[in-house]
């Protein structure tokens, strides 16, 4: 639920969400910057090409994230219980619904919760043939790739198996054990 008093930036529309992000956002774009380039460096990349590769990754996991939350806003939209938002807030993001919403059924929180990871796999395995294809060229450009595979296999994709008390897989666990027989 969004808080009115927090403080947020308006980043735009996307499919008729409204995206935001709060402070932490920009922190841990940074971080996950530093962190990434640092990576980079540490496999050999030369400074400048690590900075340029690790910007690089930091914009591919916001697409990630962007588009992990577009495959919850189709999901919502075909139970008739659409988002009205994304939030951005440290490097992850959250789905944001009506405050006015009913108590729904399990199965449309299910439903819900597995269109990000639906649409992850799908955007990870585009990831996959971009990784194998610069795979024989190496460098930079490979790195990229790999991570942007990886981070989409695992963070965005595998996440649901995985039920952390904040993520999909938590939702999912969460309603199954309520829904009705």
């Amino acid at each position: 639920m969004e808080n009115e008093e927090e403080e947020v930036f308006e980043l735009g529309r996307i499919a008729g969400l409204r995206i935001t992000a709060k402070p932490s956002a920009i922190v841990g774009s940074l971080l996950l910057w530093a962190a990434l380039a640092a990576i980079g460096a540490a496999l050999g990349l030369a400074p400048a090409t690590a900075l340029a590769a690790g910007l690089a990754a930091t914009a591919l996991h916001w697409l990630s994230s962007l588009a992990h939350h577009l495959g919850h806003s189709w999901a919502a939209r075909r139970t008739g219980y659409p988002m009205i938002g994304v939030r951005l807030w440290g490097v992850l993001g959250s789905s944001i619904y009506p405050r006015d919403e009913p108590a729904l059924p399990a199965a449309v929180h299910m439903r819900r919760a597995l269109g990000g990871p639906l649409a992850s796999l799908l955007l990870t395995l585009v990831a996959a043939g971009l990784a194998l294809a610069l795979r024989p060229a190496g460098g930079a450009a490979w790195l990229v790739a790999l991570f942007f595979f990886a981070e989409n296999l695992l963070v965005y994709t595998g996440q649901v198996l995985l039920p952390l008390g904040f993520n999909d897989g938590a939702t999912l666990l969460y309603w199954w054990r309520r829904r009705q027989h």
